[in-house]
C-alpha cells in the first residue's frame, strides 16, 4: 500500500525522517519496498504567469511567452504547447533547474533563433502523469508569483510502499499504518471525525433482504439527495493520486478515500437508476448468490455471467453489482445523478475470495474483503463517508437501513491469558537495559500492549494479565504466542540477547527420509538422472482429481500415475535435440473412486533409444534399448537395495506392450509395480524410438521390504575362498511355466549349497514338444568351509532335479 506522510502526519505525530520512519516499520514487520521522495521531483520549480504570447517568427508550433516568475524582469520563454495563452498561471523551470523524473536541466538555449531562459512544464514533466496534451494551468484564481509549486501539486510529499502479511488486514488503511506507527514510536494517535450525521427523513427507507445469514452479516444502505456531482477539492484529488487512485468525480472519489483511510470498502448507487432496473416505487436491496444464467455488466464495461458461487447485490432481485467486488454499470453515479444509495457492508472473507475468482477479478475492494474487514469500525467508516459527502456534495441524508443477521448481531471480541513467565521464556532476556542482560519488565509489557490498543488488566493469579484483543487486530491476535510476538516485535528484535541452545542433539534422517535417500542413490547408480514433474497436468480419465478452478486447462487436474509425465518427458527432451532420455522420479499420485479421493507416492522411470553420443563403431546403425538389457538396468537397482523380484506376464495397462510387460513382486505376495516396453501404438503416436520401456513401483511396497533393514545393523558376510562347482541342468518344460517360478523352486531345494541360478538358453523350435520350450540352466554351488566334492554336491543336485519333475511336469535332457 502507498502511504502518503503527509496524509498519515494528520493522523499520527510523525516526529521521524522518512528514512527513519521506514527502517522503524521494517523492523516492526511492515517492510518498505520503495520511498518516493516527490519534494526532488519539482525542487526549484516556481508560479509564474504568462504576461504576452506571441508567434514564433520561425516556427508555426512554437510560441513565443514573457513569464513573469516574481523575478526583477519576466523571462522569456519559447513554449511548444498547444494551450498556453496570455493571463494563465503554469509551472516554470527557471535556468539551472533538474527535472530528475525527464532527467533535463534546464539551460539557456537558442530555439530558431529566439533565446528561451526557462521552461513551461506539464505534469509529465513533473512526475505526475505518463503523458500530457499540454502544459499545466492552474486554476486558482490568484496565486503569489515566485512561490513554490510543489504544495499546489501535491509534490511536498514522500510516500512508503509498504508490504503487509496476509494475516494483517488491519494494515491496509491509513489508519491502520497511523496506529502501527503510534504503537512503534509512543506518540498520540488522532482518528478522523466520525460524528454521526445529521437524518433529515423525508423519503422511504430502502428494504434490505439478506439471504445468507454467513455471506452478509450486516449491509447498511443510506439514501442521499440533493447531491451535486463535481471534481472533488485538490485535497482531496492530491491524496487519491498519492496513493494510486484516479479521481472520478466527489461521490465516487469519497468512497475510494474511505476505503483507503478506514480499509472499509463502499459503493454508491445512483437511486433513480437503482429504482429503474428493478422496475418499482420502493427499494428493496438484497445480498444473494447468483442464479444460473444471470449476466451483469459490470463498472469496466464487461458482461459477465454469474457462477452459482457469484455473490450478487440486487434491486428487487435484480442484480445491479459483484458483492465487495464490483458495482455494475447500470447503476453508477454519472455527472447528472441527483441522489444515491450508499452502500457499507461487511461480507464474509471466503466468500468473497471465492465470488471474485470465479469471475477472475481481484480489485482494491475485494483484496480488502479477502483478508478480512472490521466490523466494529464498519458504521463509524459509513459515517465518515457520510460526513464527507454532506460536506463537499452538499447532500442530504434523508432515509437509512440497516440489516443484520445472527452473525452480524455478535461483534467479535477476544479476551487471552498472558503469563509473565511464559513471555521470559520465549523472548529470553534484553541487553538495553544495562550491563548485564535481564528479562523485559512486567510494566514495560504492559504498556505495549495498551499502545497496541488492548485492554490489559491483571488476573487473579500472579503475573498474569487478561488481555481484550481490539477488535481491528481480532483475526490475527488468536493465541498468547501472538501477543507474545507482538511484545517482541514492538520492542525491537535487535534488543534481545544472543544465546545459544545449552545441549544440542546430534540430528539423524527419519526413516522415510533415509529410504528415499537411498532409491534415489540406487536408480543413480544405474545410470538413471532424477526427474522433478508437477502434479497438476491435464485431464486424461475419469479416475483423476479435478480442480473446482483451475489456473489454466493444461494444469486442471492431479495425476493418477507417473508415467504420463515421464512419456512427456521423453518427448520433449527428443524435440528438443538432446536425445534420449533416461530417468526417475519420486512423486505423489492421486486418484479418486466410490471411496473418495486417495493420494500416495510412487516411484517411476522410463529408458530407450541409443543413448550413445556417436555411432562410428556400427556405421552409424542404432542400438535400441533391448527389453533385457532394460530388465537389467532394473535389477540393478534391486540387487542395489536388496530385494529379490519376480516378473510375471501382465496385460491391466493398454500403455504397454500385451507381450513385453511384467508385473513386478516381491516374495510372490507383496505386489512392487509394473514394468514393460510402451505399446507400440503409442509409440508411433508419439514419435517416440522403437523401443522405450517405463516402470511404476509403490512406495508403500517398498517402504514394507526396506524399512526393516533400515532399522537393523548391517552384518557383513565373508565370501567364501573355496572354489565353486557347477552344473548344467537341461528340461522341456510347459510355455505356462515361468522361468521365475522355475529358479525359485530350484533356489528352496538347492538351499544353502545353491549359491545362484542363471538361465543360458532358451529354444522353441524343432525338436521341442508342442506346448514346451527347451530350457537350459547354470547351477553354482558354494560351501563357506570346505571344496565340494561330487559326493557333495550330486545329492542336492538330484533334489533339485525332482522338484522340477515333481512340480512343474518338467522332462529332463540330461
Amino acid at each position: 500500500m502507498r502511504i502518503s506522510l503527509n496524509w498519515l502526519t494528520d493522523l499520527v505525530d510523525i516526529r521521524l525522517t522518512p528514512e527513519a520512519l521506514a527502517e522503524a516499520l521494517t523492523m516492526a514487520g511492515f517492510e518498505v519496498e520503495d520511498i518516493e521522495d516527490r519534494r526532488t521531483w519539482a525542487d526549484g520549480v516556481v508560479v509564474g504567469q504568462v504576461l504576452e504570447r506571441s508567434p514564433h517568427p520561425d516556427a508555426d508550433k512554437l510560441s513565443v511567452c514573457k513569464v513573469d516568475i516574481g523575478a526583477a524582469e519576466p523571462s522569456t520563454i519559447v513554449c511548444g504547447a498547444a494551450n498556453v495563452r496570455s493571463g494563465i498561471y503554469v509551472a516554470v523551470a527557471p535556468v539551472d533547474t533538474y527535472l530528475p523524473k525527464v532527467d533535463l536541466t534546464i539551460k539557456p538555449r537558442q530555439l530558431r533563433g529566439v533565446p528561451s531562459a526557462g521552461m513551461i512544464c506539464s505534469l509529465a514533466e513533473l512526475g505526475l502523469e505518463k503523458d500530457s496534451q499540454g502544459i499545466h494551468i492552474f486554476t486558482e484564481p490568484s496565486l503569489d508569483l515566485g512561490q513554490d509549486v510543489r504544495p499546489l501539486l501535491g509534490l511536498d510529499d514522500v510516500i512508503l510502499d509498504v508490504t503487509s502479511t496476509a494475516n494483517r488486514a488491519d494494515a491496509l488503511s491509513m489508519v491502520g499504518i497511523a496506529r502501527e506507527v503510534a504503537a512503534i514510536t509512543g506518540v498520540p494517535l488522532h482518528l478522523p471525525p466520525t460524528d454521526a450525521p445529521t437524518l433529515k427523513p423525508t423519503g422511504a427507507a430502502p428494504e434490505i433482504v439478506l439471504k445468507d445469514d454467513k455471506a452478509c452479516p450486516i449491509y447498511i444502505g443510506t439514501v442521499l439527495e440533493q447531491v451535486q456531482i463535481g471534481p472533488s477539492p485538490r485535497w482531496l484529488q492530491q491524496r487519491l493520486q498519492a496513493a494510486g487512485t484516479r479521481p472520478i468525480n466527489n461521490v465516487v472519489d469519497i468512497t475510494n478515500y474511505v476505503l483507503l483511510e478506514w480499509g472499509q470498502p463502499l459503493h454508491a448507487f445512483d437511486r433513480d437508476r437503482l429504482l429503474q432496473v428493478g422496475d418499482c416505487d420502493v427499494l428493496s436491496l438484497g445480498v444473494r448468490f447468483a442464479k444460473p444464467e444471470e449476466t451483469l455488466i459490470t463498472l469496466d464495461s464487461q458482461e459477465r455471467r454469474m457462477e452459482a458461487e457469484t455473490l450478487v447485490i440486487t434491486a428487487n432481485d435484480q442484480p445491479v453489482a459483484l458483492a465487495g467486488v464490483m458495482g455494475g454499470e447500470a447503476t453508477e453515479v454519472y455527472e447528472g445523478t441527483q441522489a444515491i444509495v450508499l452502500e457499507a457492508a461487511y461480507f464474509d472473507a471466503a466468500v468473497i475470495r471465492r465470488s471474485a475468482r470465479s469471475q477472475g477479478l481481484r480489485t482494491e475492494a475485494s483484496a480488502r474483503y479477502e483478508r478480512g474487514v472490521n466490523p466494529a469500525e464498519l458504521p463509524l467508516a459509513c459515517q465518515r463517508a457520510l460526513n464527507l459527502l454532506q460536506a463537499l456534495t452538499g447532500a442530504q441524508v434523508v432515509a437509512q437501513t440497516t440489516g443484520r443477521t445472527a452473525f452480524g448481531e455478535v461483534i467479535p471480541e477476544r479476551v487471552l491469558d498472558l503469563r509473565l513467565a511464559r513471555v521470559h521464556q520465549l523472548l529470553g532476556p534484553v541487553t538495553n537495559l544495562g550491563k548485564d542482560p535481564r528479562p523485559i519488565p512486567g510494566e514495560e509489557i504492559q504498556r505495549i500492549l495498551e499502545t497496541l490498543g488492548c485492554g490489559v488488566t491483571p488476573s487473579r493469579e500472579a503475573e498474569v494479565w487478561s488481555v481484550r484483543v481490539p477488535a481491528y487486530r481480532y483475526r490475527d491476535l488468536e493465541r498468547e504466542v501472538d501477543l507474545i510476538e507482538e511484545v517482541a516485535r514492538l520492542y525491537g528484535y535487535n534488543h534481545f540477547a544472543d544465546t545459544l541452545p545449552q545441549r544440542a542433539g546430534g540430528g539423524y534422517l527419519s526413516l522415510a527420509a533415509a529410504l528415499a535417500r537411498r532409491v534415489r542413490e540406487a536408480f543413480r547408480g544405474a545410470g538413471l538422472t532424477e526427474l522433478l514433474h508437477y502434479s497438476l497436468t491435464k485431464p486424461r480419465s475419469d479416475r483423476q482429481v479435478v480442480l473446482a478452478n483451475p489456473l489454466f486447462p493444461e494444469y486442471s487436474a492431479l495425476r493418477q500415475d507417473l508415467i504420463d509425465g515421464l512419456i512427456d518427458a521423453y518427448e520433449f527432451n527428443l524435440n528438443q535435440g538432446n536425445g534420449p532420455l533416461n530417468g526417475f522420479e519420486l512423486g505423489h499420485i492421486f486418484w479418486t473412486d466410490g471411496e473418495g479421493i486417495h493420494e500416495a507416492e510412487a516411484v517411476g522411470g522410463i529408458m530407450g533409444g541409443d543413448s550413445r553420443s556417436t555411432r562410428w563403431v556400427d556405421s552409424g546403425q542404432e542400438q535400441p534399448l533391448t527389453w533385457y538389457a532394460a530388465k537389467g538396468i532394473l535389477e540393478a537397482v534391486f540387487q542395489r537395495l536388496g530385494l529379490a523380484v519376480d516378473y510375471r506376464p501382465d496385460r491391466a495397462d493398454a500403455r504397454f506392450h500385451p507381450g513385453r510387460t511384467a508385473s513386478l513382486w516381491v516374495r510372490g505376495q507383496l505386489e512392487l509395480g509394473r514394468f514393460g516396453q510402451l505399446h507400440p501404438q503409442l509409440r508411433q503416436q508419439r514419435e517416440l524410438p522403437a523401443e522405450v520401456y517405463v516402470f511404476q513401483l509403490n512406495w508403500s511396497a517398498l517402504e514394507t521390504c526396506l524399512v526393516p533393514v533400515l532399522q537393523k545393523s548391517v552384518r557383513f558376510t565373508p565370501y567364501s575362498t573355496f572354489p565353486a562347482s557347477d552344473r548344467d541342468l537341461a528340461f522341456y518344460a510347459p510355455l505356462e511355466v515361468a522361468v521365475a517360478d522355475l529358479e525359485a523352486a530350484m533356489r528352496k531345494a538347492g538351499g544353502k549349497l545353491l549359491e545362484s541360478v542363471a538361465l543360458f538358453d532358451d529354444y522353441r523350435g524343432e525338436s521341442v514338444p508342442p506346448g514346451q520350450r527347451s530350457l537350459a540352466f547354470r547351477l553354482v554351488y558354494r560351501a563357506a568351509d570346505q571344496t565340494l566334492t561330487d559326493e557333495a554336491v550330486d545329492p542336492v543336485h538330484q533334489k533339485v532335479r525332482a522338484t522340477l519333475e515333481k512340480q512343474f511336469g518338467v522332462t529332463l535332457r540330461s
